[in-house]
């Protein structure tokens, strides 16, 4: 079995079709799962992919308060 490779924040914006901007604004206010790696953040497309389908990309800033 083949390990799931760590994506950088390109990496990640590409795959969900976004601006790298979008994904830093996910990590700070909805969650998105991202590991911090000194100063850099990784991301496991599986876990990006779990969290776009239990619909916390499309979640509202008045929902989470």
């Amino acid at each position: 079995m083949q390990q799931e490779r760590w994506l950088s924040v390109e990496e990640i914006a590409t795959h969900m079709g976004v601006n790298p901007e979008t994904v830093y604004k996910w990590i700070e206010r909805k969650k998105l799962p991202a590991h911090q790696m000194g100063r850099l953040w990784r991301f496991k497309a599986s876990e990006v992919d779990e969290w776009v389908r239990q619909g916390k990309a499309a979640r509202t800033e008045a929902e989470e308060k």
